[in-house]
């Protein structure tokens, strides 16, 4: 099959889930062509095998204030449906992806079939608000099929979209690409081997509530030596590292900023934190467990279905740092971690790898074309 796959370049959970399924497909034989605005980060070192990236490229004109992004990339779709004869779209992100591929067949006027796999805030967040709600469900409604990465998120969209005959194809990892024995080149750290590396991966957007991460690590840092890694950077970067100068933490806390790669990062870890008031799945969580790596994280959306509460890791309530720490210090006890270590990596691979999650994408394709 040709597919062509639309989704946001940058760092965050639907580009990540977009690039490692479009990989996995180029390894099946099928060919992709990504659109998007620059080459998705996961895909930089992937070209050449059976993967294209075609870029959209914005006209500045003086009557509009703001470049039409959503009709340009219509466009780009167009153009690369005709010259490389699609079989499919599928779109990352509702927004504004589906509103796009919706222009781009009618322009196409041949019926190719389009695919919305819905991420989280799409549909949480951008989807509820009453200037895009209808807009965006009269695109949904007009897909061949929607797909969500969670139940939870499933939920959502019919109640905020009133969206009906959604199917749920969870998100995944790839045990081949994320597991305990990759090894970082550089891992910038200042930390004693005798400390306890706790990890935290996000866009850090104010939902990811980092500071109540933090709140966690110091009271962790009371009861056992420790040392806390911050891998992203956003709107809430500031305050993070303010308050972590308020709690005299500077010399136990490294921020990494944005990498391009973290798979080489996770198997340092022996804890993973996450305290998103949103999360409609949570895939750093996943990849982090696929390393081995088990976590403890807030009770939201679809988080219970990554997380076996006391088995692969601890689910608390939200804001409870508290019970977060007293979970998270059971958890880096000598004689509990082995046991949450290989749960996490067993649920990981057996429940949610790719070679598992794939082919549910790869069958709803050919349902469609065939």
């Amino acid at each position: 099959m040709k597919i062509g796959v639309v989704c946001h370049p940058t760092i965050g959970g639907s580009g990540a889930l977009a690039s490692e399924l479009g990989l996995w497909l180029a390894d099946q034989g099928h060919e992709l062509h990504f659109i998007s605005h620059d080459v998705p980060f996961r895909l930089r070192k992937a070209m050449g095998k059976k993967i294209f990236c075609h870029t959209v490229t914005l006209q500045h004109y003086d009557l509009l204030k703001y470049p039409p992004y959503t009709m340009a990339l219509a466009a780009k779709i167009a153009e690369v449906k005709k010259w490389h004869q699609l079989d499919i779209i599928h779109v990352h992100y509702a927004i504004p992806h589906t509103i796009s591929a919706f222009l781009a067949r009618e322009m196409c006027q041949c019926g190719i079939k389009v695919v919305t796999t819905l991420h989280g805030t799409d549909v949480t967040s951008i989807g509820r608000d009453s200037n895009y709600s209808e807009l965006t469900s009269m695109a949904l409604d007009r897909c061949d099929a929607v797909t969500a990465v969670s139940e939870s998120l499933k939920c959502d969209a019919e109640n905020y979209l009133s969206l009906d005959d959604i199917r749920v194809i969870h998100n995944f990892v790839d045990p081949m690409r994320f597991h305990p024995g990759l090894t970082s080149e550089h891992f910038p750290i200042d930390c004693c081997e005798s400390e306890k590396v706790i990890f935290h991966v996000s866009n850090f957007r104010n939902l990811k509530r980092i500071e109540d991460t933090v709140q966690v690590f110091h009271r962790i840092r009371k009861e056992v030596p420790s040392h806390l890694v911050l891998v992203g950077d956003g709107e809430s970067m500031g305050r993070v590292q303010q308050q972590c100068r308020a709690l005299d933490l500077e010399d136990h806390v490294t921020f990494l900023g944005q990498q391009d790669s973290v798979a080489g990062l996770y198997p340092r870890a022996d804890l993973f934190l996450l305290n998103s008031e949103l999360e409609s799945f949570g895939l750093s969580v996943l990849e982090a467990m696929a390393c081995g790596v088990p976590a403890v994280t807030t009770n939201v959306g679809g988080l219970s279905e990554v997380i076996e509460e006391d088995v692969s890791g601890h689910l608390c309530e939200l804001g409870d740092v508290e019970s977060m720490a007293l979970r998270a210090l059971h958890i880096l006890d000598e004689k509990n971690h082995q046991r949450y270590s290989d749960a996490a990596l067993k649920r990981a691979t057996e429940v949610f790898g790719i070679d598992r999650i794939g082919p549910e994408y790869e069958g709803l394709y050919r349902e469609l074309i065939d």
